[in-house]
């Protein structure tokens, strides 16, 4: 029997109502905040990615879904949203419009890892990018969006963890300082940090290893290490933090995977028992229009996993609210009835409300455990008296009250609208 590939997962008719409610919410707060919508292609030319966020970090290194097509082009499935989006900033001349650019997008990303618990190789990300704005009022503003998305949607037990990790003017001298610190422990670390030690040497922090986790614990503090530039964004960006009342946690080890980060960094994580796993993160790229080719212009942004959000939805028991329209089953018995409840169906969803026809091979017992197994609110029942007498039988499942009513569509369509 076929399955769906490895890491990848079919979203059910049953979990719809959350997705339903994630895009009506992304809507809204991006309507809030200002924010346009934007949505790239799945394919991107691989070498975007190599440019944009590394060709030694993890993902291109070992996640990148790439191909040659038929045309002999090397092409990669979208694995981030971010380097898209400064792609599609450059390759439309957004550049020339009035700064700064506020964007968001909510697409499927593919990354070859290990499928874990709402971490899928297929999965959707909501994003949002600010491009052309230094000003650390700006980072401030993207934080507040992400975070107040993930309130909106019902999630309370969270922690927003934040850091700065420099620019390349005083980042090199941490990054020497670190090596320099990391080079006295190269026989207890594993083998990834091994690899990062010289190629990417933030990541050290990152590892969540238990033997590389007692080195993390007395690395030097990157935030002694920042200019003055950058100590006064940091700086700034905590009082406007305050200024809004939004509660932060300074983590000293928080770096981000991609290359192309600077200064801000940030991540939202559950504070449900056990889970380590943040469900968004995000911060500044100042550089990374200008890896691409373009004039040096500032950016910053966030990524959003929807699987996650749901998940943790879950864990939390957060209730969804449920569709509170009225969803009719039409039971039919005999070949006269059933004429005269295709009509009536189709009427009733022509004025808007949910109808389904009750499969005629079933007796009209059947026919009624049927419609409390979809969720009916009503059964409207049509035998061969209600045809003769030019009547219905409806039936309220929810009070198990019964009425006979003469056959008026429009009569019907006003009694179940108002019910």
């Amino acid at each position: 029997m076929y399955k769906s590939p490895r890491g990848t997962s079919d979203i059910l008719p049953d979990d719809q109502i959350y997705w339903r409610i994630l895009n009506k919410n992304i809507e809204k707060i991006s309507s809030e905040f200002g924010y346009g919508r934007i949505d790239t292609p799945i394919i991107e030319d691989a070498k975007l990615f190599v440019r944009g966020i590394g060709k030694l970090t993890d993902i291109v290194e070992k996640e990148t879904y790439t191909f040659k097509d038929r045309g002999d082009n090397l092409l990669t499935l979208r694995p981030e949203g971010t380097a898209p989006i400064c792609r599609a900033y450059l390759q439309h001349g957004m550049q020339n419009s009035t700064q700064p650019i506020r964007l968001f997008y909510m697409l499927p990303n593919f990354r070859y890892e290990r499928p874990q618990s709402g971490r899928y190789r297929q999965h959707h990300q909501f994003g949002a990018e600010n491009i052309g704005e230094s000003d650390p009022n700006i980072d401030c503003e993207i934080i507040e969006y992400a975070w107040r998305f993930l309130k909106n949607v019902g999630l309370s037990k969270l922690n927003l963890e934040i850091n700065s990790i420099g620019d390349k003017q005083c980042r090199p001298k941490y990054i020497t300082t670190l090596k320099e610190y990391y080079n006295s422990y190269t026989n207890d670390l594993c083998e990834d940090c091994i690899r990062r030690l010289e190629n990417n040497t933030l990541r050290l922090l990152d590892c969540k290893k238990t033997e590389c986790k007692k080195i993390i614990s007395k690395a030097p503090n990157n935030l002694d290490y920042l200019c003055d530039e950058c100590k006064q964004h940091w700086e700034l960006l905590l009082l406007y933090l305050s200024d809004i009342k939004l509660p932060y946690i300074i983590n000293r080890r928080l770096v981000r995977g991609f290359d192309y980060y600077t200064r801000t960094v940030f991540e939202i994580t559950p504070k449900t028992i056990g889970s380590t796993t943040a469900i968004a993160g995000g911060g500044r790229y100042d550089g990374l229009i200008e890896e691409l080719g373009g004039p040096e212009t500032p950016g910053i942004g966030f990524g959003i996993g929807m699987e996650r959000v749901i998940l943790e939805l879950k864990n939390q028991s957060i209730p969804i609210p449920k569709n509170n329209n009225n969803k009719i089953l039409i039971a039919n018995l005999g070949l006269k009835s059933k004429h005269t409840a295709i009509s009536i169906a189709s009427f009733l969803r022509k004025n808007g409300i949910t109808t389904i026809l009750g499969p005629s091979s079933k007796n009209l017992r059947r026919q009624l455990k049927y419609a409390s197994s979809i969720g009916s609110t009503h059964v409207i029942i049509i035998g061969d008296d209600e045809i003769q007498k030019n009547k219905l039988i409806i039936k309220n499942l929810s009070s198990g009250t019964q009425d006979s009513i003469p056959n008026k569509p429009n009569d019907l369509v006003k009694m179940l609208s108002n019910n």
